[in-house]
């Protein structure tokens, strides 16, 4: 199976160059789930025909880039998210999976017309998971990794989407959409929880259920 990978835009001003990015640590991971990881290139446009040639089975949004349209956004890419924009909605339409990360997740909540905003302590900061009823496995936790700025509020999400899973502060962290294969998570299954540890297992579960099974 084929997952594709949306990928972040870093600017090289002294070279003039705009690049699509992803962290080797994301191929590392999604073979290791037993998946074929495909890079995508931010071409809005295209999306469609993209996932039909590459004969993609899901899709995961990865982190990276704020969203340009949230209030207090730094490192903007609005090729990034009308390119995603449009994937999410070929996703949508041919019922193809999706998992959310961290930016991810915050580009399903708004697409589906939630509300972000700006929230301190969740930058290098590992924090547990408190579980709300879903059926996204292995929560709750102890600990996640945290590298965000932004978070959503269980009352500013869209009612398309359950809450999975909570900060301690009433960050929405996890959330599974009502109808569709589409699951969204704030955390990073590709980074270790902490600096120098090792990724979750856990994580890989996640990415065998919503995608179908993988093998090892």
């Amino acid at each position: 199976m084929k997952i594709g990978l949306t990928q972040r835009v870093d600017v090289l001003a002294d070279r003039d160059e705009r690049r699509d990015a992803l962290d080797q640590a994301w191929a590392q991971v999604v073979l290791h789930a037993g998946f074929v990881p495909v890079p995508l290139p931010n071409q809005p446009g295209h999306a469609g025909r993209l996932v039909g040639a590459l004969g993609l089975d899901g899709v995961i949004f990865t982190g990276g880039n704020d969203l340009a349209d949230v209030p207090g956004a730094t490192g903007v890419a609005p090729q990034r998210d009308a390119f995603e924009r449009e994937l999410l909605e070929h996703c949508i339409e041919r019922r193809l999976p999706v998992l959310g990360v961290c930016r991810g997740m915050q580009f399903v909540v708004r697409h589906f017309g939630g509300r972000l905003a700006a929230t301190e302590g969740h930058v290098r900061v590992p924090h547990p998971i408190i579980p709300r009823p879903s059926n996204m496995p292995t929560l709750p936790r102890a600990e996640v990794n945290s590298f965000h700025r932004f978070v959503a509020r269980a009352e500013h999400l869209p009612g398309e989407l359950v809450v999975a899973g909570m900060a301690p502060d009433g960050g929405v962290e996890a959330v599974v959409h009502r109808t569709l294969p589409i699951w969204a998570i704030m955390w990073h299954p590709e980074r270790p929880i902490r600096p120098g540890g090792s990724r979750d297992e856990r994580d890989v579960v996640i990415l065998r259920t919503l995608f179908g099974g993988g093998h090892a």
